[in-house]
């Protein structure tokens, strides 16, 4: 089990279920044995790649909703790596496949993209910044173990591109130091025991709510 802070693993713990169905869905597991269609996977990136617009765009509000410039740093670091680096590989793949950047940037937006940028952005919009970080944490987090998961149990190379991005030293990384901003944020607005403030369940709420949208999403990839 990866360690990426206190607070990723109380929620994480907190949403078993969803968790479980999220990090373990049968696209992730189509991915690691090769039995995930390849117009399956195409679509799932087209559909993420308009997810990743929306998400650099929380992850700005994170700027503008930190209390210090570490947290500003942290949040601009990631903006920074979503659109040069994340978005960058989308587009390859897609190009390798045919798929143009135009048409990529084109792409209609599924009403399961919708549902769940919408949520982690309006978790911001009317919330401080413990309230977007929760519904930001799935996505971050959740890649991040099925990464590495994968990397050590896929039996095709299939989609060893994929795997190897977010089982990479550079994304481990990432989820690293997510969860210590995670961690540090809730410190200092809550105190150390910030599982016995009484904000503790709701931001779990948010945090299950996320990871349950992220279910859907893996599903409508099933779907084109």
């Amino acid at each position: 089990m990866s360690n990426y802070g206190k607070a990723f693993a109380l929620m994480r713990d907190a949403a078993a279920g969803p968790w479980r169905d999220y990090t373990r869905h049968a696209f992730v597991e189509g991915m690691k044995d090769g039995t995930l269609p390849r117009e399956a996977f195409l679509h799932y990136l087209r559909q993420d790649y308009v997810f990743l617009i929306h998400f650099s765009r929380a992850w700005a509000l994170a700027v503008v909703k930190s209390e210090t410039h570490e947290e500003m740093l942290a949040a601009s670091r990631t903006v920074n790596g979503l659109i040069s680096e994340e978005m960058k590989l989308h587009i390859g793949i897609c190009e390798a496949e045919g798929i143009s950047q135009a048409e990529l940037f084109a792409t209609p937006e599924r009403h399961e993209n919708l549902a769940y940028t919408r949520f982690v952005l309006e978790a911001g919009y009317s919330g401080d910044l413990l309230d977007l970080l929760a519904a930001l944490v799935p996505c971050v987090m959740g890649y991040g173990e099925i990464g590495t998961r994968l990397s050590a149990e896929a039996t095709s190379e299939a989609y060893r591109g994929w795997i190897d991005t977010y089982a990479g030293e550079d994304y481990q990384g990432a989820c690293v130091a997510f969860g210590e901003l995670l961690d540090q944020a809730l410190t200092r607005r809550i105190g150390a025991d910030f599982q016995g403030s009484p904000r503790w369940d709701r931001l779990c709420q948010t945090f299950r709510k996320a990871t349950e949208l992220e279910v859907d999403f893996w599903q409508m990839g099933l779907t084109p």
